[in-house]
């Protein structure tokens, strides 16, 4: 159980995380505070609809590896030579097809939507910095945004019918 009290600076929430080829979904406790898009969705400015599909694309990107890194990841890394334990093997082949998702995503959304959308969904940025780094005016992301989730929402559909995230 979580407990607020020893989180009184956060939104403590739950939600179900699981691989896309996962059957059983795992319960953890989050920071609903932490993400952009969580904040956009509780004050209304996404619907449910939109906040599936932003965390959908973001755990795609999580499970392909597209984040920043400063080290290799040396437990994935295998000489030619020597067998890969099977674990690695899956957990390669699983980054590669959640890659194959977020690039069919993006492609899906287009140039000019999929910027804001890497900014705010994937790389946690807030639409005021996102705004600034891509050169727009004050309160044009969150317009941006939702249209960049409104196409992302319907390409999920359109991909896989009813989606979740």
């Amino acid at each position: 159980m979580i407990d607020a009290k020893a989180y009184p600076n956060r939104t403590i929430g739950r939600r179900r995380l699981a691989p896309a080829d996962a059957i059983d979904r795992q319960l953890v406790a989050v920071n609903l505070d932490e993400s952009p898009l969580s904040w956009l969705h509780r004050r209304k400015f996404i619907d449910d609809r939109q906040l599936a599909a932003g965390e959908r694309l973001r755990r795609d990107h999580h499970l392909a590896r597209l984040d920043a890194r400063v080290t290799m990841r040396w437990d994935l890394a295998a000489p030619a030579d020597s067998a890969a334990p099977r674990g690695a093997d899956a957990q390669i082949l699983g980054s590669l097809a959640a890659r194959a998702r977020f690039h069919a995503a993006m492609e899906a959304v287009g140039p000019g939507l999929a910027d804001i959308l890497w900014r705010v969904v994937c790389a946690g940025e807030g639409l005021e910095p996102a705004e600034k780094g891509l050169g727009w005016p004050v309160r044009s992301g969150k317009l941006v945004l939702g249209m960049a989730l409104e196409r992302l929402a319907r390409h999920y559909e359109n991909h896989s019918g009813s989606f979740s995230a």
